[in-house]
């Protein structure tokens, strides 16, 4: 079995989750209420803007010239292309890019990229690309889940949304990152195999978890 494979295996049952989970499925069916995605896509826009920073910590430690330019060039796509996705949005309920980023985090989002950016701080390449795995890996599953039966109806309140996430171009993202996982794990020792697993574990967590925010509209307490 790879190594990519052996940590999906480990956070099979938060991957099984994922797909029941009720924003998840309302998502699917173009039901999910246009002010719970409206948060979800807000939050996301600030997910990803650390995330890039994640992939820029990435380029900056890959052991060879070419997947330095392959974290390099991820941080620039989770910038432009999935912003775009955003900004389309953004442009139907008439919110600005500078809006859209300024959207206060949300205590699950905050706790997620907390812990990305401290993974990608002190990390591995290898330890960064499995930190960022689950986000690319889930995603794409989630696409292709529900575009098994073709691509949902123009009339889809959410259909730019699916449509990216099952693209051929996005399962290439993790289709790379598993490759370099699987490469460069062949040469981890046992500790930094152990703190590959718990990255990618919490990341699967907090994946479901994010769903669970954007279904609660999460706001800090106090």
């Amino acid at each position: 079995m790879s190594f990519s494979n052996h940590l999906r295996k480990l956070a099979q049952p938060v991957w099984d989750a994922q797909l029941t989970h009720p924003f998840v499925v309302a998502l699917g069916k173009g039901t999910l209420a246009e002010r719970k995605f409206r948060y979800y896509i807000l939050q996301d826009a600030r997910f990803l803007a650390d995330l890039a920073r994640v992939f820029a910590a990435g380029s900056l430690r890959a052991p060879d010239s070419e997947s330095a330019l392959r974290f390099a060039k991820l941080a620039e796509e989770t910038i432009t292309v999935e912003r775009s996705l955003h900004e389309n949005y953004g442009k139907r309920w008439k919110l600005s890019p500078h809006d859209m980023l300024n959207e206060p985090m949300a205590p699950t989002n905050y706790a997620y990229t907390r812990h990305m950016l401290a993974v990608a701080q002190g990390g591995t390449a290898t330890e960064i690309a499995v930190v960022a795995l689950p986000c690319a890996w889930i995603y794409c599953v989630v696409g292709k889940h529900f575009l098994k039966n073709g691509p949902p109806p123009a009339k889809h309140p959410y259909r730019d949304w699916l449509m990216l996430y099952a693209s051929p171009e996005f399962e290439a993202v993790q289709e790379w990152m598993r490759a370099r996982v699987d490469t460069w794990a062949r040469t981890a020792g046992h500790e930094e195999k152990k703190r590959m697993e718990q990255a990618f574990l919490i990341s699967s967590k907090y994946e479901w978890m994010f769903w669970e925010m954007a279904w609660n509209e999460e706001k800090w307490p106090v």
